[in-house]
């Protein structure tokens, strides 16, 4: 099928060419529009109790959704609860608030709520909060707080007025984010070119790669802009698609263009030379683009659609730049013709130095083959030494901690997070470790009261408010509020002064959920702390399938490439071995804080769809490189007379082919991912920084050490599989020879 494509493309190259910058125009302008279309949550299951509770809120209360937080500062000594130049402030901004047509009820304030004065006024009592619910879901919401933002903003009547809330931090995310990705742009894209100016030595060589990742960039923006459409698509998909399409654009076009080269050199003419290409480097890309589309598909397993918008995305790009890596690339080859080596700066600097052409060398006399035999004669103590070492690098990973994104993902500047920081600094109680009971059931008012007075009891609750009452400490201390009832549910609130996130938050949870329900109702809570504490529940309920899929799927397709057992088995533990490694610096850096948590807050935890993402999409990239040794290695050992010698000269071989484009690649796709780690937005700077270091520690610890150590180890019986199996892979599996 692919030779037949080959010759197509061949045989049609301008053609192919002209059609292909048609497509590619239409689908940059279509997906331009794509990240209005996208939202900035998605971090919890639709199915989980907390999110469920929040539905019923929103559908019998009109209540539960993002919040806002309007914080009024009054002058030094100003009593806000009794002062009332205060109150007439706070009247003005709740009669803004409810003249917009999207803000919830009830609007909390001390005026209205004075027995939430513990929680809504500050220590010193010259700070008071205003918060209200915000209708329109992940979509709306954000745009909704960001337009009360500009509008109150600033001082009123002497009072300063600062707004926030998990609303405005969704709104910033999405600001933020953008603003980032052309950061990332602009560092990975430049950067990328030069360096791939100084690999393949020309500067028309070095803009194939550029050219297909920007055609996948566009192709996979347009598909996004589709599935947003019709399902709900975080905007960090956006980061993933620039991310890996320039960077397995670059991993299969050096691929290409280094194996085009070497047959060019063989002495087979141009258009013989991209045939013979596309028959091996290209079959290679093509199953290589099977294995990492697979990890990242398994994404689509999980409910969050924060983790399911990266397996539209990966899987997309992967699609894409495959698809350009095949079509485009052989096309541009041989449009070129010997133009591709053009621009030569190593011969330019050469010819500037006096220094000859270099003669080419015999395999065996060249630097890696020489590198990969010493490995080999020493590979018990590398097999040995290299695990501890990164296991010993992994150790941190035994402490990690999970938690929910909150306003500290953006960094101390956005008000977001300064609002919020300065309500932790300033007041007994945070807004968002307020628990939401939702009651369902026909609940007489004794039945009621009984149980607010039993929430009240729990460690770590404040005030607790129910139709009935305002509880505190099992007394009631006011009245309740009517409006909590709607035909059989009723709601229940809960405020703390436990922070939602920490390991009391959680505990908090736990101990509100296990007070009994009323006779004959059932309870559902949410809030902030109900939700991290169904999101991390929810990752552990999918994460063994998943990781159980991405395994099994890697093993039948390994087996499939290389007709062993031992080979798949293999590559899966070294790829676990090399990213507890990478694991281990996040919680070091980003949960621990070390190094200055490079930059960001440091909350005590990771967030928890991160390690998740980051081990499907760092698998993926790890099996890329795989595939491109192991093909090479293999090809070697089909021509070879399959003794133990020729099994370490086809891997000193395969490392001496490949091992300059394996490297080549991880620093580029390396500089890719540090475009990423410039973002101000706090998981994708770890998203970015940790992909940079799995990529450079799989590139040189696995791939040049490990690999040929393993295969040394075990001989010929890295390509023993049973006979059964063997005349399975003859029939269906992978052939390049």
């Amino acid at each position: 099928m692919l030779t037949g494509l080959t010759r197509r493309v061949v045989g049609a190259p301008r053609l192919v060419l002209g059609v292909a910058v048609v497509l590619l125009a239409l689908c940059g302008f279509y997906g331009l529009g794509a990240a209005d279309k996208m939202l900035a949550g998605g971090y919890d299951d639709p199915h989980a109790e907390s999110s469920q509770a929040r539905d019923v809120l929103d559908r019998e209360f009109h209540r539960g959704g993002a919040d806002v937080v309007v914080k009024i500062d009054g002058p030094a000594g100003t009593d806000m609860a009794t002062s009332g130049a205060a109150a007439e402030v706070g009247r003005k901004i709740v009669g803004e608030l409810e003249a917009a047509g999207y803000v919830q009820k009830p609007i909390l304030s001390i005026w209205s709520n004075p027995g939430l004065a513990g929680e809504l006024l500050s220590r010193d009592k010259t700070s008071t909060q205003i918060i209200a619910g915000l209708d329109g879901g992940d979509e709306l919401a954000p745009k909704h707080a960001a337009e009360l933002s500009d509008r109150l903003t600033g001082k009123i009547d002497g009072f300063e007025v600062k707004v926030g809330g998990q609303g405005l931090m969704y709104s910033q995310v999405n600001q933020q984010t953008s603003k980032d990705l052309a950061v990332a742009e602009a560092i990975a894209i430049p950067i990328s070119f030069l360096l791939l100016i100084v690999v393949f030595g020309g500067a028309v060589a070095a803009a194939l790669p550029i050219l297909v990742g920007v055609a996948a960039i566009a192709g996979t923006m347009a598909l996004l802009r589709v599935i947003a459409g019709f399902a709900d698509v975080s905007i960090f998909a956006l980061n993933l698609t620039t991310a890996m399409g320039l960077a397995l654009a670059i991993d299969y076009t050096l691929l290409i263009v280094t194996r085009y080269r070497e047959e060019v050199d063989r002495g087979l003419g141009r258009r013989d030379a991209v045939l013979r290409t596309m028959d091996t480097a290209g079959r290679t890309v093509f199953f290589s683009g099977i294995t990492v589309g697979l990890s990242l598909a398994a994404l689509a397993i999980f409910p969050m659609y924060f983790l399911r918008s990266f397996a539209y995305a990966g899987v997309g790009v992967v699609v894409v730049a495959v698809a350009a890596a095949l079509i485009i690339t052989p096309a541009l080859l041989v449009v070129l013709d010997d133009r591709v080596d053009a621009l030569d700066v190593r011969a330019w600097i050469r010819r500037r130095r006096g220094r000859p052409e270099p003669e080419p060398k015999p395999i065996e006399q060249t630097g890696w083959y020489r590198m990969a035999t010493v490995v080999l004669r020493r590979a018990v103590p590398v097999a040995i030494i290299v695990p501890a070492v990164l296991l010993l690098l992994g150790a941190p990973f035994l402490g990690i901690k999970f938690g929910f994104p909150d306003d500290r993902v953006l960094p101390s500047t956005a008000t977001a997070h300064s609002v919020q920081q300065e309500i932790r600094d300033e007041y007994d109680q945070d807004s968002g470790g307020t628990a939401t009971v939702v009651v369902e059931g026909a609940v007489s008012d004794h039945a009621m009261s009984d149980y607010a007075a039993a929430l009240s009891r729990v460690t770590g609750v404040g005030a607790v408010t129910a139709p009935v009452g305002v509880f505190l400490e099992g007394r009631q201390v006011a009245p309740g509020d009517p409006s909590a009832r709607s035909g059989e549910y009723s709601v229940v609130t809960a405020s703390s002064d436990v922070d939602p996130l920490s390991e009391a938050g959680q505990d908090r949870v736990s101990a509100l959920r296990a007070v009994p329900a009323p006779q004959g109702s059932v309870v559902q809570v949410t809030g902030l702390a109900a939700l991290n504490h169904d999101v991390v529940a929810a990752l552990l309920t999918y994460l063994p399938w998943v990781l159980g899929v991405i395994a099994v799927l890697t093993y039948v397709l390994l087996f499939l490439f290389s007709g062993s057992v031992v080979l798949p088995l293999k590559a899966v533990v070294l790829n676990v071995l090399s990213l507890s490694a990478t694991f281990g610096a996040m919680v070091w850096i980003f949960q621990d804080g070390h190094l200055g948590g490079l930059g960001t807050t440091s909350t005590g935890y990771l967030v928890a769809t991160m390690p998740v993402l980051m081990f499907c999409i760092a698998f993926g990239l790890s099996m890329d490189y795989e595939v491109f040794l192991l093909g090479r290695i293999r090809e070697e050992w089909l021509k070879s007379d399959r003794t133990r010698a020729a099994n370490d000269h086809a891997v000193a071989v395969g490392i001496a082919r490949t091992g300059r484009v394996v490297t080549a690649a991880a620093l580029l796709m390396s500089i890719v991912f540090a475009g990423i780690a410039a973002s101000e937005v706090s998981f994708m700077r770890m998203f970015g920084v940790g992909l940079t270091i799995a990529v450079l520690m799989d590139a040189s610890f696995i791939r040049m050490l490990l690999v040929p150590a393993f295969m040394r180890i075990m001989g010929v019986g890295n390509w023993w599989a049973p006979a059964p199996l063997r005349a399975l892979h003859d029939r269906f599996g992978f052939k390049e020879e």
